[in-house]
């Protein structure tokens, strides 16, 4: 039996799970703008979003958004220039900000210019507290996350048998990743699990036997995609390759 705490969306075809994704998204936007005043996103990397940042740029999408009331972010990022080849808000910007009437000042990409890691994720800690609208307790909250998930189980930057999983006092840490050899910076849990609403995003069959393990309820927690549920819903949107473990599937 699959989890009750998330809402899956399986698609065919890559370009029908585009679409759906990018569906959710412009309707979680212009929620949130008549509902709060702004949209603030925090924006995923990797190859999996690509198509859905080129879908927002169309005018199908784009000109339905008033922009200046949307704040984007970034959920993780590699600890290199933003210019650098494996840059996230590079690979955001190439594919979407470029491309988008966002005014500069609502951009909210990870600093990764100072000497240590450590010294930017407290920046970035800084822009949340500054930038983001408060929950009932004063605890800064994203109107929505995307996220991906690895083959081996992480998301953002939270890896397996790392530190930055025992984080629970930070927004926003520093961690090493061994087997990459690179420092990469990442929003924690608590700022994931505060979100209003997490959007995930998972292609391949490469992906559908972790996938099963995780959405499936009771399999033990092994993976630390498994400790990310969003405040109000936790959506993920599969194509029918990594769904094709699954005992069954929503729309």
């Amino acid at each position: 039996m699959l989890k009750q705490d998330y809402i899956l969306h399986v698609q065919p075809d890559t370009n029908s799970l585009n679409r759906t994704a990018a569906d959710y998204w412009l309707a979680q936007a212009i929620h949130s703008i008549e509902c709060y005043g702004s949209f603030h996103v925090a924006l995923t990397g990797g190859s999996s979003p690509i198509e859905l940042y080129h879908l927002l740029t169309t005018t199908e999408y784009a000109e339905k958004l008033n922009w200046q009331y949307i704040h984007i972010y970034l959920g993780d990022e590699r600890y290199v220039p933003h210019n650098h080849a494996d840059s996230n808000f590079g690979m955001a910007r190439k594919n979407l900000l470029d491309h988008i009437p966002v005014p500069v000042e609502n951009l909210h990409p990870i600093p990764t210019s100072y000497e240590q890691a450590f010294e930017a994720a407290v920046k970035y800690e800084q822009t949340l507290q500054q930038y983001l609208p408060k929950d009932p307790n004063g605890f800064p909250q994203f109107d929505l996350i995307m996220l991906g998930m690895g083959d081996d189980g992480h998301t953002a930057s939270l890896f397996p048998e790392t530190e930055i999983l025992q984080q629970f006092d930070k927004q926003v840490d520093a961690v090493y990743v061994q087997k990459l050899a690179s420092w990469r910076i990442s929003l924690t849990y608590p700022c994931l699990n505060h979100a209003r609403q997490i959007m995930f995003m998972v292609k391949g069959e490469n992906k559908s036997e972790i996938l099963k393990q995780v959405l499936t309820e009771n399999s033990p927690m092994q993976y630390p995609v498994q400790a990310v549920l969003a405040s109000e819903q936790t959506h993920w949107f599969i194509d029918q390759a990594a769904a094709s473990q699954l005992d069954s599937s929503s729309d």
